[in-house]
């Protein structure tokens, strides 16, 4: 039991100033994205760009819309086009420097449109890159924060210190009380209590911790009192490794580039080059140089990569719209573009196959002992009767498990009188007097019966508690974590989309993962996994080429969801880091989202090549053209334009709702 001091003071003093947080939208732009540079340019540009459209529609004088079409230059196209110059001082031509000259060329001939929506698509994309980046970055910050600042540290005569975490040794002891997070990784030299360590190993109940058993820094203490040695420094603790392989795994993927900007790359050196070779070549033949110009100038209007990048971006941004109408939100094109590659998915077990909390999966009444009670075992009477002696003892619990017994009573409607006295036992369980009889429930190794259930439970999977009542064992009851509503289909449709078998991934015991396995139909189970071996995990799928995607939701998932191909968080469930760290977050915790983004994400695909075999045909006869004939300027800026909206409106055929209904059916 706390006692809380409650000393009420009664002397006079000034009153101090009242401090008014400031509104949300304010802190949003001096410490949230708005603070990023990138954002605040991306949003000068849409608006000047939207006030340019509102202009030129309706009907203001040009130079009022075109002044503010070329504000919407300065503002999006400044910071790549400064990067793009000091790229090619080092001898690189970067593709947003030619998105900015694409631009340009656009205005000269007339279409200041068109060169501004490109600089505001790129202003854009380099605005969410950026909140992308400091929100993990604020993630992994965040997660030390999991470990106490201060410990409680015995000396060799007993006394107790507060010192800070950072300056522990391996080897000293600290006392860890009721409540507190423990402080250091260590091994437990004496005491006993429940911890809940699901920040590291994702497990859902707490685990039972005595003298020799390891805890970890950051987990947190239950009800008993632990002294704990330090066997690892604060730099090389669990916690600490998560955030050094979170930020590791996150720079290897920093450099990720769509496709097309890969090919954009080459194909714009050659653009550039055949364009000066154009406007130079015919001057030492004797052609004038505005006709040089205009055939130089209308071969790179017509051979611009804007085509081909407005070719690829509306069916992903389509399918990343629709994706997250239906409950996922898939955080960039790039990530839309690496889903439809993922061909192995692995799942983490608790709060993303399962709810990620224990549930009463059956109440077993034990046949009649020596307290002679007539009991019928698997009766509903005598079934609602223990489970309504169990809900009156655990309704003063704090522990997981008593939390899920009360919500069994609740849930069957029974009704129970107050408990006279309640007391938790570390490392044993709860006991409490009702109705004048003495009802005890914890672990079968502190409450030992000779019935052949609890046996039976263990190995099936389920965690086993016991119960007494004034000393004689009555009933066992089963506890589990339930796998969520429509799992098992969504496993087998992953096996149809990606033609490889899931596989799971857990720090929970091996029978608890098997159990859940066995019913989603998993065959590739892996118990028992800390952080780092999750990675090591991901890394020897991808070393076989498979291109994995993690699905998870703790702190211990970050890692592994950093280094897949592609990581998948649970919205609900999921910890910030996680979702964070992902790279698509599933906002309904329907784990059957997994394999209809996937077909979505395919689905695009294969509509961003026919957009580039369309773009790719109208460049090519264009260009030919140019080259081998007279191109009229006005038809080359037709042609180049009525390219990009056939294939923009391809790929906005994703944004109907049927898209997802496909996707969700497996259909292609």
């Amino acid at each position: 039991m706390r006692i809380y001091d409650a000393t009420v003071t009664t002397e006079l003093r000034e009153p101090r100033a009242v401090v008014v947080p400031p509104s949300r939208t304010a802190a949003w732009w001096r410490t949230g994205a708005g603070s990023l540079p990138e954002v605040r340019w991306a949003a000068a540009a849409t608006a000047l760009f939207a006030a340019g459209g509102v202009a030129q529609l309706a009907g203001a004088p040009s130079w009022s819309w075109w002044g503010l079409y070329l504000a919407c230059y300065a503002a999006g196209g400044w910071e790549p086009g400064l990067a793009g110059l000091r790229a090619l001082r080092d001898r690189t031509l970067d593709v947003d420097l030619l998105m900015v000259v694409a631009a340009i060329g656009a205005a000269a001939i007339g279409q200041v449109f068109d060169g501004a929506l490109l600089i505001v698509i790129f202003a854009t994309s380099g605005a969410l890159e950026a909140v992308a980046t400091k929100r993990t970055e604020d993630s992994v910050r965040g997660l030390l924060d999991l470990a106490p600042e201060q410990a409680t540290r015995l000396t060799e005569t007993g006394d107790e210190e507060i010192v800070h975490t950072a300056g522990l040794e391996v080897g000293e002891i600290i006392l860890v009380r009721p409540g507190e997070r423990i402080g250091a990784d260590g091994e437990v030299v004496a005491g006993t209590s429940d911890v809940d360590q699901a920040t590291i190993t994702g497990e859902s109940l707490p685990v039972d911790k005595g003298p020799g058993d390891e805890v970890f820094a950051g987990t947190g203490n239950g009800v008993g009192v632990l002294r704990v040695r330090v066997t690892r420094p604060a730099a090389g603790t669990v916690i600490a490794r998560i955030v050094a392989m979170v930020e590791q795994a996150a720079a290897t993927k920093a450099g990720t580039q769509l496709f097309i900007e890969k090919v954009e790359q080459r194909y714009s050196v050659a653009m550039v080059t055949a364009t000066l070779a154009l406007f130079a070549l015919p001057l030492l033949w004797g052609v004038p140089a505005q006709d040089s110009l205009l055939r130089a100038m209308t071969f790179m209007i017509v051979a611009s990569p804007c085509a081909i990048v407005l070719a690829t971006m509306p069916p992903l941004l389509a399918a990343i719209a629709t994706a997250g109408r239906n409950g996922v939100l898939v955080k960039s094109a790039v990530v839309m573009e690496r889903l439809a590659a993922v061909d192995q998915v692995a799942f983490d077990k608790t709060g993303t196959l399962t709810e990620g909390r224990p549930n009463v999966a059956g109440v077993h009444v034990l046949p009649a002992g020596e307290d002679g009670a007539d009991r019928l075992p698997g009766s509903e009477e005598g079934v609602d009767r223990f489970l309504g002696l169990a809900a009156a003892a655990e309704e003063g619990s704090e522990h997981p498990l008593g939390r899920a017994v009360v919500r069994a009573a609740r849930e069957r409607g029974l009704a129970w009188s107050g408990a006279e006295w309640f007391e938790a036992v570390p490392g044993a369980g709860v006991r409490a007097r009702v109705g004048g009889r003495l009802v005890e429930i914890g672990s079968p190794a502190a409450y030992p019966t000779h019935d052949d259930k609890v046996a039976e439970l263990e190995r099936g999977g389920h965690t086993a508690v016991v119960m007494r009542v004034d000393g004689v064992p009555v009933a066992v009851l089963a506890l589990a974590d339930r796998t969520r509503p429509g799992t098992a289909g969504a496993v087998a449709r992953l096996k149809a989309v990606t033609g490889t078998q899931p596989v799971l991934l857990t720090g929970d015991n091996p029978r608890a993962a098997g159990r859940v396995a066995a019913e989603v139909g998993i065959a590739d189970v892996r118990a028992g996994l800390l952080p780092e071996h999750k990675v090591a995990a991901v890394r020897e799928l991808q070393a076989r080429g498979a291109r994995v995607a993690l699905v998870g939701d703790g702190i211990n998932d970050a890692p592994a969801l950093a280094a897949a191909h592609t990581g998948i968080a649970m919205g609900r469930a999921g910890s910030d880091l996680a979702l964070d760290t992902a790279d698509a977050v599933i906002t309904r915790d329907e784990p059957a989202a997994v394999p209809a983004v996937i077909s979505l994400a395919r689905r695009a695909r294969r509509l961003v090549v026919a957009n580039l075999v369309i773009a790719g045909s109208f460049i090519a006869v264009l260009v030919a053209w140019d080259l081998f004939g007279e191109l009229p300027l006005p038809l080359g800026v037709a042609g180049h334009e009525g390219s990009t909206v056939i294939v923009g409106l391809n790929g906005l055929r994703l944004l109907r709702d049927a898209a997802w209904r496909r996707a969700a059916a497996g259909l292609r």
